[in-house]
């Protein structure tokens, strides 16, 4: 299986050694690979994962997300060119929103992050997101194993905002990062109580020039309000900071943070059984995306889906009656 061809003239066996030397455009066509749909590509995708799985596993897996105009991505930018200084390599995925319609995304992201882009110890890859839910694209999760077998330390997976859906990248990352704009208030009362709860690590963003005091009074109405949550590790308290991603102030002290994290999740053991967990869950959604196409597919399914969308929509079925119907013609049933 390990020599199956990835493209004409390619092995498996060669493209996963030059994503293991760290090559950018091996790791980029990789990524590619492993996002598309065709059944080919998708049996070569799994096999190039399987043979790069033991060089896998090293890196931080950060999730970023946040409303629109909380200026993740200039946080990212600053965040990672730190990271280079101190010695790291750096991966960003990031998921920009699809269209519903026609399924592409401006894609923006690597536009943004110019200088992190062109740094040669960095790697961002735009995916769209398109239908699917969580604020990911369906093979992140690929995609960060095929950037840790490419030597990468830290990878980012920035998401397309912050909502009660787009929580799906906590469960593929090791600390979760939500990057706000200064607010106060109504505004505090506004924020989704879930995705508070998954935060590792509060920032109040554009804590410079005029909105510096408003930032830091923010942050401050924020670490109040998580007194009243539960942190997701009971060895990490939630840290809340004011920062600017403009001028710097505070990243440093972000990149303290991860490694005060990481320290604490391993000494207790709690990292290793974060990614066992996660690693049990995507076999589950791949289960149930696998089956869900497949019972599309199926031709008993495909020729009665549609008049069964019809009688639900018209009110003529009711939805738990219109699923058995297809569910027994899926499984070769008798419907009742």
């Amino acid at each position: 299986m390990s020599n199956a061809p990835l493209a004409p003239g390619l092995a498996i066996d060669a493209i996963a050694a030059r994503v293991r030397r760290g090559e950018r455009r091996a790791l980029a066509r990789a990524v590619t690979l492993v996002e598309s749909t065709r059944a080919d590509h998708r049996r070569a995708a799994e096999a190039l994962i399987e043979t790069l799985l033991p060089a896998t596993g090293g890196a931080t897996r950060i999730g970023i997300t946040g409303p629109p105009g909380a200026g993740k991505s200039t946080f990212i930018e600053r965040f990672g060119l730190q990271g280079i200084a101190r010695g790291c390599r750096i991966a960003v995925l990031a998921v920009d929103p699809g269209s519903k319609r026609g399924g592409g995304a401006i894609l923006g992201d690597k536009t943004r992050m110019a200088d992190l882009g062109r740094a040669p110890e960095a790697f961002i890859r735009p995916s769209s997101a398109g239908a699917q839910p969580g604020g990911v694209a369906r093979r992140t999760r690929e995609a960060i194993l095929l950037c840790e077998a490419a030597g990468f330390d830290i990878i980012i997976v920035e998401t397309i905002g912050a909502g009660q859906s787009e929580t799906t990248v906590a469960e593929m990352v090791d600390m979760f990062l939500l990057i706000l704009p200064p607010a106060a208030g109504d505004e505090l009362q506004g924020l989704k109580r879930g995705i508070v709860e998954l935060a590792d690590l509060i920032l109040v963003n554009k804590a410079d020039g005029a909105l510096i005091d408003h930032a830091r009074r923010a942050a401050a109405d924020y670490a109040n309000a998580l007194r009243l949550i539960r942190p997701p590790h009971p060895e990490w308290p939630v840290q809340v900071r004011a920062v600017s991603a403009l001028t710097g102030d505070g990243i440093a002290a972000v990149w303290e943070d991860v490694a005060r994290f990481r320290e604490a999740l391993q000494a207790s053991g709690a990292w290793t059984r974060q990614r066992a967990e996660q690693a049990r869950h995507a076999l589950w959604a791949e289960i149930g995306d696998a089956l869900l196409e497949r019972f599309r597919a199926a031709p008993p399914v495909a020729t009665r889906l549609a008049a069964a969308e019809c009688d639900v929509t018209a009110g003529r079925r009711t939805p738990a009656a219109a699923a058995r119907l297809l569910l027994a013609l899926f499984l070769g049933e008798t419907p009742e």
